[in-house]
C-alpha cells in the first residue's frame, strides 16, 4: 500500500460525491462525465486498498473507511478554498485594515499617522475603531491592536508589542492638583476617581501594585470609554487612570502630570492576527509599532 497522497483529481472526485451523495452531480459539479468520476472514484479504493463506497439501493452508501477520509477531505478542501479566496481578495493593491480602540487610535495612532505612511508606504494601512467589539477572525479585519493578558488564543498569531504600564493622571487645572502633586499614593483614598466602564480593573490593579487597599477606592463621574475619560481629566475634572503610551504626549506638553508614576500590568499591548491568513505585512508593522513605542516611553 503506498503511503503517498493519492493524485488531487480522485481526491476531488471523493469529496464532491460524498458531499453531495451523488457520482452524477458530483460530475455536473466538476464539469467532467459521469464516467470520469466513476474511474477516479475506482482509482482511489485502488490506491488505498478500501473500498469507500458500497452499494444502496439505488444509490451509494459511505463505508466507515469513507466516512473517515469524507471528513477528512472535507475539512482540507474547504480549508483550501478559504485560503485561497482570501488569496484573491489581498492582493497587493487591497489595504490592510487595522482594529482599535477609538482612545488608542485617537490618542496615539492619529498622530503618528505621517511617520507610519512615510516609513511603510506600500502598507496602506486602514484604521477601524471599536470598543471591545472588533474580532480579527470575521471578513473585513485583517489584525487587531489590543490590550490584553495572556494566555494568547490558539487561532491567533500575537506579536507582543510592549507591556502595559499604567498610573493615574490629573491637570494642573484640577482644583486639588497643588495639594496632590507632593502627596504619597495613598492621598488618592480621600478622592473621587474619574474612572471608565471598558477598564473597570484598571485603578483596582493600580491599587494592589501601590499597596494600596483596592476596596477603599472611591469613585466619582465614570466614562463609557477612555478616551472620555482623559478628556476629562485634561479639562481638570479629576484623578484618571490611563496607560503611559496614550497619555506620553499630555505629560510631555504638561497638560497632564503623573506623579506617582506609571507601573506594569498583565496586559501587554499586542498585535493579532488569526494564523490562517499570515500576513507579511502585519509583521513589517508589528516591528515599526514596537519602535515607536519604544520613543513613546
Amino acid at each position: 500500500m503506498s503511503h503517498d497522497l493519492p493524485p488531487l483529481n480522485a481526491l476531488r472526485a471523493f469529496e464532491a460525491t460524498a458531499r453531495l451523495n451523488s457520482v452524477s452531480q458530483a460530475a455536473e459539479q466538476l464539469h467532467v462525465t459521469h464516467g470520469a468520476v466513476s474511474r477516479q472514484l475506482k482509482v482511489l479504493e485502488e490506491h488505498l486498498g478500501v473500498s469507500l463506497f458500497i452499494k444502496d439501493g439505488r444509490g451509494l452508501k459511505l463505508t466507515d473507511a469513507g466516512v473517515r477520509l469524507r471528513d477528512a477531505s472535507s475539512d482540507a478542501f474547504e480549508r483550501l478554498r478559504t485560503v485561497c479566496a482570501e488569496l484573491t481578495q489581498g492582493s497587493a493593491d487591497a489595504p490592510f485594515v487595522l482594529g482599535c480602540s477609538g482612545s488608542l487610535l485617537a490618542r496615539w495612532f492619529i498622530p503618528r499617522l505621517g511617520r507610519l505612511n512615510a516609513d511603510l508606504p506600500d502598507l496602506r494601512l486602514h484604521l477601524s475603531a471599536g470598543e471591545g467589539d472588533l474580532d480579527p477572525r470575521r471578513p473585513g479585519l485583517d489584525a487587531l491592536l489590543v490590550f490584553a493578558e495572556p494566555p494568547w488564543p490558539a487561532d491567533m498569531q500575537v506579536y507582543e508589542l510592549a507591556s502595559e504600564r499604567i498610573g493615574p493622571v490629573l491637570s494642573p487645572r484640577f482644583t486639588g492638583f497643588e495639594r496632590l502633586r507632593e502627596a504619597p499614593a495613598e492621598a488618592l483614598l480621600s478622592e473621587a476617581l474619574l474612572h471608565t466602564t471598558s477598564r473597570p480593573q484598571a485603578w483596582p490593579s493600580w491599587a494592589r501594585q501601590n499597596g494600596i487597599e483596592a476596596g477603599a477606592l472611591k469613585y466619582g463621574q465614570g466614562f463609557e470609554h477612555l478616551y472620555y475619560l482623559l478628556e476629562a481629566a485634561v479639562a481638570g475634572l479629576g484623578v484618571a487612570i490611563a496607560p503611559e503610551p496614550l497619555v506620553a504626549e499630555d505629560l510631555r506638553a504638561g497638560r497632564l502630570v503623573a506623579p506617582w508614576g506609571f507601573c506594569e500590568t498583565p496586559a501587554q499591548l499586542a498585535l493579532w492576527l488569526p494564523k490562517r491568513a499570515a500576513d507579511g505585512r502585519a509583521r513589517q508593522l508589528a516591528q515599526w509599532l514596537k519602535n515607536e513605542l519604544r520613543q513613546t516611553t
